[in-house]
């Protein structure tokens, strides 16, 4: 691991490192003779649990650097990342803003959308109708107003993704390093959902810098894989321009887009199934909108052959748990 770079000032904010186990009845069932492994970053917390927190740990450390005194960033109504900005910012002594996007059926006062409020976040809500061109208005006006009043805010992008948040699984590339020797692993895959690419990004670099034995692969739970492809070589060649430490490395992503559903937050029957069938199968729960879609399309892949390669597949569960009870209906329907 000696050839990783120096790392940025960093918060500690996340239970690190996380378990890491063999999903034995799991393999048994679903493997076609190779070993399912888990990692588990749904465990980085209790309120602050999921992937977010690694990045959160740099861009936290980044704001107080700076002088920011308030976090503002943007999702869904029921955003993972939305979530775990506001508790950080509780934990700091920071104040948070999000900007919440909305078809209104999800606009519930449960899940991560609860927590929010309890942790004193404030927020607005923008339709999903013209999202992209309202949300950059609305990051504008905000900004503004935070540097008019002399308390300058900062901007975090979706999910945290940008050449700030990647160093969050450029660090835990180096942890599944140390997991993969102490579990005797020689070569494998780690698989993981992807929504605005971040993860997946910091997953690739972290793994092309360090030379591990492992190939890394994305399932979209949105867009397509050529999205996906794009915004994680984008953001690591704005990595390279921002952070002097990193080497002249060329990552060569791989996305697999067959499980993203209809559209992101909206998944088909056979997502919930599957949440079900695995919680009682191992005790491991997912969720609809991201890792439930990862792990039917890493499902689907092991049956066709496209992981013939490898004998170990490394899933890297990212949370979301909170989510899943403004998917209570089908939850309930996929149970009985």
């Amino acid at each position: 691991m000696s050839n990783l770079p120096e790392y940025p000032p960093r918060l500690s904010l996340a239970r690190t490192p996380t378990p890491f186990h063999c999903l034995t009845r799991a393999s048994d069932r679903w493997g076609n003779g190779k070993r399912l492994w888990i990692k588990r970053d749904d465990l980085t917390g209790s309120v602050l649990t999921g992937n977010k927190v690694r990045k959160l740990e740099f861009i936290a450390a980044h704001a107080i650097k700076s002088g920011c005194r308030t976090l503002v960033t943007c999702g869904g109504v029921q955003s993972n990342h939305c979530r775990a900005t506001a508790l950080v910012a509780a934990q700091l002594g920071l104040g948070c803003h999000l900007v919440l996007r909305s078809d209104g059926s999800e606009y519930l006062n449960t899940g991560n959308f609860l927590l929010d409020q309890i942790a004193g976040a404030t927020y607005e809500v923008l339709p999903a109708k013209g999202w992209v061109s309202a949300l950059q208005a609305a990051y504008q006006r905000i900004e503004k107003t935070y540097r008019d009043a002399g308390e300058p805010a900062l901007m975090i992008p979706t999910g945290g993704s940008d050449s700030l948040g990647i160093w969050g699984y450029i660090a835990a590339a180096e942890e599944i390093g140390r997991d993969i020797a102490s579990n005797q692993i020689d070569r494998a895959a780690v698989v993981l959902a992807t929504g605005s690419a971040g993860t997946q990004a910091g997953l690739t670099a972290g793994v092309a810098m360090a030379g591990l034995p492992l190939d890394v692969v994305g399932y979209a739970v949105c867009d397509d894989a050529r999205w996906f492809n794009d915004k994680v070589s984008e953001d690591w060649l704005a990595a390279q321009r921002r952070w002097s430490q990193l080497p002249a490395v060329a990552l060569k992503p791989v996305t697999r887009d067959h499980s993203a559903g209809p559209a992101y937050g909206v998944a088909p029957p056979e997502v919930y199934r599957l949440i079900v069938e695995l919680t009682r199968l191992e005790g491991v729960v997912l969720d609809p909108v991201y890792t439930g879609k990862a792990f039917l399309g890493l499902l689907k892949d092991i049956r066709e052959g496209y992981f013939d390669r490898v004998d170990d597949i490394i899933f890297v569960h990212t949370g979301g748990v909170f989510g899943l009870f403004a998917h209570e209906h089908s939850l309930v329907e996929a149970a009985s």
